[in-house]
């Protein structure tokens, strides 16, 4: 589901809303998510998972052009969990 369908299937429940109303909350949802998480904060929503930081530590690498050896530098990355609900229904869906 890419961004835009998320929209529309949300303006198609809520008629209360214009799509523009709407695509302004989508974004501003995604917009506090990743600022949280750029301030390392935990993302949480029940029912659906977590979202969080994880540090990652330098390592040796190799170039896959020229095969030369290069060291990647440590970095912090976004990590999902998902939550219990969404496991078993994902699980369900077989």
């Amino acid at each position: 589901m890419t961004k835009s369908e998320l929209i529309e299937l949300v303006s198609t429940r809520i008629a209360n809303f214009t799509r523009k109303d709407i695509e302004v909350i989508v974004d501003t949802l995604f917009e506090s998510m990743s600022d949280s998480l750029a301030k390392g904060e935990k993302v949480e929503i029940r029912g659906f998972g977590s979202f969080k930081i994880k540090a990652r530590s330098g390592r040796q690498g190799r170039n896959p052009k020229s095969g030369e050896n290069i060291f990647i530098g440590s970095k912090r990355v976004p990590f999902f969990k998902a939550g219990k609900e969404i496991k078993e229904r994902i699980n369900a869906a077989k």
